[in-house]
């Protein structure tokens, strides 16, 4: 019941609890608010530091720059051997000599990590800086290995930044033996006297800048420079960008947990607690339920804790309703049927028709009060599902009391006295009929109708013969006010809110009992607060303080004027002075 009455204020429907119905914590699974903030943040981040390892462009930057500076010293090397390595006598053709440039290509590139090598104009190898004399070749070794925790970093970046690299595109370096021109196709265009430059992928994953440059003597190509360099210190730099960016994004991570992290705290956490208190109220866990309060957050989170607190108590506040209601209820319906039962026992012990036919007109009497009872009961159980589905339309109440009033002048008998009608205009009070367009309202004009039809029928069964019932329609400020008057005995002060309870029933002298229900203004009360409005009794006394009549005034918003104000909907906790 609470479970159904919970799922009704949220507005939607209610999941019942039973003993196969997993709890609040299981059903998050692993999809918390907390862990989404976490996923969302990190992901953004890592998405950031990803591209650390996708340093293509500044690689091709560095090779550019490389390549730039190998063509320089190239041009060098050209010109020095041109100067130091050829031999040029008067009347014979300049001839490049080969000692001279084996000695001369060792000695240019020993403070560098460049291979020099030159070949002649027929292709063939005539120096190379790493082969001593008498055919010794002089590998390079590669630098000492790192042992340490960066290395395996490094080896770990440098993994990933493979699968991203995009080294298809060069070719293969292979070095044969003996070397020859024809392998090199840079070369070749340097011994047609144009530089040339390549970069190559060799077997261990590196690369090979080469440059080549002619070596000329007075214009004449006598061979070609080729410079060589590895990749190891272009990959020292770009390593060296990368643990730049690991460290930066390892701080910025570490950061970003941490706020993700108070984030959810005030955040998750809050939610959470608000889920769980709101299951234990939805599996009935009684009144001692609290709502945590975070209205001091001045938040959504703050809103969200008030207006649950406000709901839980507007259920509690529902759930006495309906159990004084059923109370009322199964009371008011116990004395007409203890009646029927007591006639219908009588009756078979009587022979006499005359009694007979008194004891049945009892029965009939209590049985048509229960008619009356079971239908203004159902009345009122379905007021509150309607009025909180209220569509509002333009009603004019002036016409409408006027057709009120029309139907009752109709069918009123001689001693019911007069029923009038008055539209109060710019603070003067005179008979009228007014226009359409006057003491407009927004509303359901069928349960409005119900409401005066209700107040008339009250003031009508208290109103003395030949007594007036006024009816004054009039606006004040951004509302509409109808007042009914009667002529009658009054209400008791102590009664004035009593009135309006549920199964209130005060009879005038002579009325028949069980006439009426008691529900008529309880009904009447609950439909204008639906409405926005108010509804009040008070009694009319003369100058002397004496009580003349009753007074009932009902206030509603003007048309166009009303938003915002719904009523609660489930005013219906009030009930009747006159049982309508």
């Amino acid at each position: 019941m609470i479970g159904r009455a919970w799922g009704r204020l949220l507005g939607g429907r209610s999941v019942q609890p039973g003993p196969s119905q997993p709890g609040l914590k299981r059903r998050m699974g692993p999809f918390s608010l907390t862990r989404r903030i976490l996923a969302i943040n990190v992901l953004a981040i890592a998405l950031l530091g990803g591209g650390m390892l996708y340093l293509d462009r500044y690689e091709r930057g560095l090779i550019v720059t490389e390549l730039a500076a190998l063509r320089t010293q190239a041009d060098i090397f050209a010109a020095a051997l041109s100067e130091g390595a050829v031999l040029d006598s008067p009347g014979e053709d300049p001839v490049l000599a080969a000692a001279l440039a084996q000695q001369m290509t060792r000695r240019l590139v020993e403070p560098t990590r460049i291979r020099a090598r030159l070949f002649g104009t027929d292709g063939n190898l005539i120096a190379d800086s790493r082969v001593l004399g008498q055919g010794i070749t002089v590998h390079q070794l590669p630098p000492p290995s790192d042992t340490s925790s960066n290395f395996g970093i490094a080896n770990l970046l440098d993994g990933l930044a493979s699968l991203l690299r995009a080294r298809d595109h060069y070719p293969d370096y292979a070095e044969h033996w003996p070397q020859h021109a024809a392998d090199y196709p840079e070369v070749e265009n340097a011994l047609d006297g144009r530089g040339g430059q390549s970069v190559r992928a060799n077997a261990s994953g590196g690369l090979v800048l080469s440059v080549t440059a002619p070596v000329r003597r007075y214009k004449e190509v006598l061979g070609a420079v080729l410079l060589s360099v590895g990749s190891a210190d272009l990959e020292r730099q770009v390593r060296s960008v990368r643990f730049d960016i690991l460290r930066i994004f390892l701080a910025v991570l570490g950061v970003t947990i941490l706020l993700s992290l108070y984030l959810a705290g005030t955040i998750a956490r809050p939610v959470r607690r608000l889920a769980e208190a709101a299951e234990q109220v939805r599996r009935g866990q009684g009144r001692q339920v609290a709502i945590p309060d975070f209205t001091h957050r001045r938040d959504e989170i703050g809103e969200l804790s008030g207006a649950l607190a406000e709901m839980t108590g507007a259920l509690w506040r529902r759930m006495d309703a309906i159990e004084r209601f059923a109370a009322d209820v199964a009371h008011e319906i116990k004395n007409p049927l203890t009646s029927v039962r007591s006639a219908v026992e009588t009756a078979t012990r009587l022979n006499d028709p005359a009694q007979q036919k008194k004891l049945l007109t009892i029965i009939l009497d209590d049985v048509q009060r229960l008619d009356r009872l079971i239908s203004d009961i159902s009345d009122a159980s379905r007021l509150d599902a309607e009025m909180s589905r209220l569509e509002r339309a333009p009603v004019p109440l002036a016409r409408m009391l006027e057709m009120l009033v029309d139907v009752y002048r109709t069918t009123a008998r001689d001693d019911d006295g007069r029923i009038e009608f008055v539209a109060a205009e710019n603070g003067s009070s005179a008979p009228a009929r007014v226009s359409r367009d006057d003491l407009m309202v927004s509303g359901m004009e069928g349960r409005l109708v119900q409401v005066f039809r209700n107040l008339i029928a009250n003031a009508l069964s208290f109103n003395p013969p030949g007594g007036t019932i006024r009816i004054v329609g009039d606006r004040g400020g951004d509302t509409v006010v109808v007042t009914i008057e009667d002529d009658g005995p009054g209400i008791p002060d102590a009664k004035l809110v009593a009135i309006f309870d549920r199964f209130y029933t005060e009879r005038p002298a002579g009325e028949k009992f069980g006439t009426h229900s008691g529900l008529g203004l309880s009904i009447s009360k609950q439909i204008v607060e639906a409405h926005g409005g108010t509804i009040v009794a008070e009694n009319r006394r003369d100058a002397a303080g004496r009580v003349i009549g009753a007074r009932f005034i009902v206030r509603l918003p003007q048309a166009g004027r009303d938003a915002g104000h719904g009523g609660s909907g489930h005013g219906g906790s009030r009930s009747t002075r006159t049982p309508s």
